[in-house]
């Protein structure tokens, strides 16, 4: 294999024992006219029954509709891969009566079959079905000249097993399209390479067979892969996969660039040959390698789970929603969304997934950080019309960001926590709905707006005047991480009793909430008046607020950053908050 490319796989047909299942699935597309050659073109068509054979199944047919069909997979390994039924076709009766001329001329006509293919985990993205319908007509046409090429020309290192491409009654072709993720697992059954390539090449051409139908193979695509590369390369994603299809037809037809140096001298001259013949962009993938590698930027190819910025449009999302913290997870150790981040939010939003903040924050804190990054308002994340869980669970937005839950602490313990503020010099605020209020300035009380981005604190000058006329959800004590770990927190602890509880989303601010509420049960509530279950959810956090969420929602991620009560109960743990933990989740885990 020369490093400079990327690999192309030969292999025989699948044995007859193959546990490989086959699934018929179909979309139709609009019917079009093939003018390409002389030949008839035989295209896809749906299909009701099926019988395995290779990757792809096949079945047996009259041609009549067109359609492009889509493959179904599973995360279990290729070799278990339901893999669409792609064609069907009938062999022609043999008539005892001597045919006519016209009928003896009509019957040596070759007949070429072509099936275009869609990886089932591809989206429903109009550029892919652009693609798989031109492809529709530009196979075939490919197809033609290259065995035109094939008995005009001799060679010195094509392997000739197909030799005589006219003495079949029909050709038969499948291409796959499908996304890194699929064809890395096709890679690593069937090469051991644990990586995504650009393209596989998989003949099913058996000479000792006879048959009068050459099953010329598969070519199976990764678009994803065919993206980056278009646009490493300086052309469009449907030039890249065309310059594809002739690399992997040239080595169903017998060449191979990875035997010697005059191999692949002889397969980039037919690679330049059939693209300028076919009127197509690019120079052919063996040139397009060797300008990569002179110009220092070989491709790169990714061997984690991690998507890229960019890729998540080749992916269906696996959860309808994403609910997400702030502070510690979306948010980095500057209280910022970097914009990696941002932009990983933006990409999984314009794919369909609704990300819900979760958060001990209020809603106008939220939305002020989330303007900074072009996140909020209504094409955003959160607005005033949008669902939301804010002040840890205390205050749900539903529908149309309309309040649908709000739960107050008891006022005795909002006296008693003011009064041991006043008494012992601790700054304290007051959470209010979208207001914040405390009883004397302080530059920790300064850093909530600062730096957390809550609304400016009012200052109320005694107790009784701040609890008056107002519903106070929760209240939090500012001080040094040593002193809420060794001083606030075992008091309030045993203080509050069964009045209310002691939360931490940081290590500097104790907070302390009505019992039996939190930002899991918010969670629930808010699913419940959506209509979602848990099974669609996946959480991201990082703090002991954060643990039912995790535990409640399908895939729960704790971030490395998180507590140890986080982590235990998480499904995973992601990397930190400042390392993008958000987006390496969400490129990781989501689709």
């Amino acid at each position: 294999m020369l490093s400079r490319l990327s690999p192309l796989l030969r292999t025989s047909p699948l044995p007859p024992s193959s546990s490989m299942a086959v699934r018929v699935i179909t979309r139709a597309l609009p019917s079009s006219t093939v003018a390409t050659s002389s030949l008839p073109i035989s295209h896809v068509v749906k299909s009701a029954s099926w019988h395995s054979s290779s990757i792809f199944g096949r079945t047996k047919f009259n041609y009549r509709s067109l359609s492009i069909a889509r493959g179904l997979g599973n995360a279990n390994g290729i070799g278990k891969m339901e893999i669409v039924a792609v064609s069907r076709r009938e062999y022609r009766k043999v008539r005892s009566r001597r045919p006519s001329a016209a009928r003896k001329s009509k019957e040596k006509e070759l007949e070429l079959s072509v099936k275009i293919c869609i990886e089932e985990q591809l989206p429903e993205d109009p550029e892919i079905l652009d693609i798989a319908e031109m492809l529709r007509l530009n196979v075939p046409m490919a197809m033609k000249l290259a065995f035109d090429g094939l008995s005009n020309s001799t060679y010195q290192t094509r392997d000739t097993s197909i030799s005589d491409v006219g003495s079949f009654e029909s050709v038969e072709l499948s291409v796959l399209l499908c996304n890194d993720g699929f064809i890395r697992k096709l890679n690593r059954e069937w090469r051991d390479e644990d990586h995504a390539t650009d393209v596989l090449s998989m003949s099913q051409h058996i000479p000792e067979l006879k048959l009068p139908i050459l099953m010329l193979g598969d070519i199976v695509i990764s678009i994803e892969t065919a993206a980056r590369q278009a646009e490493e390369r300086g052309h469009t994603i449907l030039d890249e996969i065309r310059i594809l299809v002739v690399h992997g037809l040239l080595h169903l037809l017998g060449f191979d660039h990875e035997l010697s140096d005059e191999a692949e001298e002889e397969m980039e001259k037919e690679e330049k040959l059939l693209l300028k013949s076919l009127g197509w962009q690019g120079k052919g993938l063996i040139q397009s390698a060797h300008d990569a590698e002179t110009n220092g930027s070989p491709h790169l190819d990714y061997a984690d789970d991690r998507k890229r910025e960019g890729s998540l449009r080749f992916y269906k999302p696996k959860f309808s929603y994403i609910f997400c913290d702030m502070d510690g997870t979306l948010l980095n150790s500057k209280s910022q969304i970097s914009l990696s981040t941002a932009k990983a939010l933006k990409e999984a939003t314009s794919r369909g997934v609704k990300v819900v903040i979760s958060t001990g924050k209020t809603r106008p804190a939220v939305i002020n950080i989330l303007k900074m990054v072009d996140l909020a308002g209504k094409d955003g994340i959160a607005s005033e019309f949008s669902p939301g869980v804010f002040v840890q669970g205390l205050l749900v937005y539903g529908r149309q960001g309309r309040e649908i839950f709000r739960r107050n602490l008891d006022p005795n313990v909002c006296r008693e926590a003011l009064l041991y503020s006043l008494k012992h010099k601790v700054p304290l605020i007051a959470f209010s709905e979208d207001r914040c209020l405390t009883l004397f300035e302080h530059p920790l009380v300064d850093s909530l707006h600062t730096v957390y981005h809550e609304p400016k604190a009012d200052i109320i000058p005694s107790v009784e005047q701040l609890l008056a006329g107002v519903d106070i959800q929760k209240v939090i004590f500012l001080d040094t991480a040593e002193g809420v770990s060794t001083t606030l927190r075992p008091y309030w602890a045993e203080a509050t009793g069964d009045h209310a509880s002691v939360v931490q989303a940081v290590p500097d601010m104790l907070e302390i909430v009505p019992s039996g509420t939190s930002k899991g049960s918010g969670v629930r509530m808010l699913l419940d008046h959506l209509g979602v279950t848990p099974k669609e959810v996946m959480a991201i956090g990082d703090g002991e607020n954060d643990v039912e969420m995790l535990d409640l929602a399908s895939l729960g991620v704790a971030l490395s950053n998180g507590s140890e009560k986080a982590k235990a109960v998480a499904n995973v743990i992601g990397i930190s908050n400042d390392e993008d933990g958000v987006a390496d989740a969400i490129y990781r885990y989501a689709f």
